[in-house]
């Protein structure tokens, strides 16, 4: 640790004196010996910042990138503006830290603030949160927020996105409390045994917009069923299909969550990613996470300032509805720099294009023998279709650069297609399918 604070040996001598000590170890006398390093760590040495980028450039070299992904599965390959990645990088973004003190952090405070308006206005809720960890945090977030002494059982869709699904079943299981899945029907939610399985004791459902799948769910039935039996309605959505899809408030949710990968951040092998929560006015004090409210200073400027922290688990632990206790900042200022630069037009041109060339691409790949959609129903950047080889298929895809979509079932591949998809990509890969079939 001596040789990474930046003090001087004189500093440190100075300061150890100050305090009534000469050597350094003193401080360490109540540590047993046994737990005190008596020789170096059996580490390599250190490396120069050049023998550094080598070594880091050889290993991502290893790494496979595919010019065209037709694969979504909860990780969408949209375009992305050049100052989305280019203000996040700059240094007072990148190493700010929790925003505590107000008076010294207006301008990470005000990002957030207006990234949490954004999601509002995106969404129709009246309220944001300032972020939770991911997509299957939020949710799990939200299946413990709707919970109560009376009510504790949380019901899912099996069209949840699996990821989302083992995620809530890991914070019941941590609360003592259950989960039970609502199955599915030609894709879809099972409306029928959905009101069958809305008992007394369910606290809340747990619905994805689009589905893992890529169907369009009758949310709006749904919802009703749910509130006709006192229960929470939370929906997971795909933040940019609500450019062009009925709000969640539209559609009568309680909660709504979501990945936020899709508004400006890249794949990245996984991650950071954003998890986004809002609410209604009724349902705001059990929001979890941060949330940023705007005032006035006492010189009566705009100012801006954490606000309904009482209920987080740094503030009072013991009556904590959540753990949560950090947020995604710099990758909601991401998503508020996207939504910015994209404006709601810009917004709404992508979806629209990410759902045409989706419709595309599963029209054309229908045409060929052997392959058919495995679900009759709307969707919209994602579908399922059956045909033989697939294996060889996803193979030869690869093969010409092509990341083909998620093996799936027997022979099933979910497909996905964004706006950044040209023609010309599509009609190779389904090129590519149908040489694989013929042979």
């Amino acid at each position: 640790m001596g040789s990474y604070v930046p003090g001087t040996l004189s500093e440190r001598q100075q300061m150890l004196k100050a305090i009534g000590m000469e050597r350094e170890d003193a401080l360490y006398a109540d540590v047993p010996a046994q737990m005190l390093l008596s020789e170096p760590l059996n580490i390599p040495s250190g490396m120069s910042e050049l023998e550094v980028r080598s070594k880091m450039e050889a290993i991502a070299a290893e790494n496979k990138v595919f010019q065209t992904v037709l694969r979504g599965a909860g990780a969408y390959d949209h375009y992305i503006p050049s100052i989305v990645k280019y203000i996040p990088n700059k240094e007072e973004f990148l190493t700010a830290y929790t925003p505590y003190q107000a008076e010294m952090s207006q301008g990470i405070l005000q990002s957030i603030f207006e990234y949490q308006t954004m999601i509002c206005q995106l969404t129709g809720m009246d309220v944001s949160n300032a972020s939770v960890y991911d997509g299957a945090t939020a949710a799990a977030e939200a299946a413990a927020m709707c919970r109560d002494r009376k009510r504790s059982v949380t019901l899912v869709s099996a069209a949840l996105h699996p990821d989302v699904i083992n995620t809530i079943r890991t914070y019941c299981y941590g609360a003592n409390a259950e989960m039970r899945i609502v199955p599915c029907k030609d894709g879809k939610t099972d409306l029928a045994t959905l009101k069958e399985m809305l008992t007394p004791d369910v606290a809340s459902f747990v619905l994805q917009q689009p589905n893992f799948f890529g169907q369009l769910e009758d949310a709006k039935a749904i919802g009703e069923a749910v509130h006709e039996a006192k229960a929470m309605f939370v929906l997971s959505c795909d933040p940019l299909s609500l450019a062009i899809l009925p709000t969640p408030k539209e559609v009568g949710a309680d909660v709504m969550v979501g990945e936020g990968q899709c508004l400006g951040l890249p794949i990245a092998w996984g991650g950071p990613y954003l998890g986004i929560m809002a609410t209604t006015e009724k349902h705001m004090r059990k929001l979890p996470g941060r949330i940023v409210g705007e005032t006035h200073d006492h010189d009566g400027n705009k100012a801006y300032v954490l606000s309904l922290q009482a209920r987080e688990q740094h503030i009072r632990r013991e009556k904590a509805s959540s753990n949560i206790c950090s947020n995604e900042a710099l990758c909601a200022l991401t998503a508020g720099l996207y939504m910015a630069t994209m404006g709601p037009e810009g917004m709404k041109e992508a979806a629209r294009q990410t759902t045409a060339k989706a419709h595309y691409l599963c029209s054309e790949l229908c045409k060929l023998s052997g392959v058919k959609k495995k679900y009759a129903g709307e969707f919209y950047q994602e579908f399922v279709t059956v045909q033989p080889k697939r294996d060889a298929i996803l193979a030869a895809l690869e093969e010409a650069g092509i990341l083909g979509g998620l093996p799936m079932g027997e022979d099933e591949i979910l497909w996905c297609a964004t706006e950044k998809n040209t023609k010309a990509e599509l009609d190779r890969a389904v090129a590519i399918v149908k040489e694989v079939l013929a042979k």
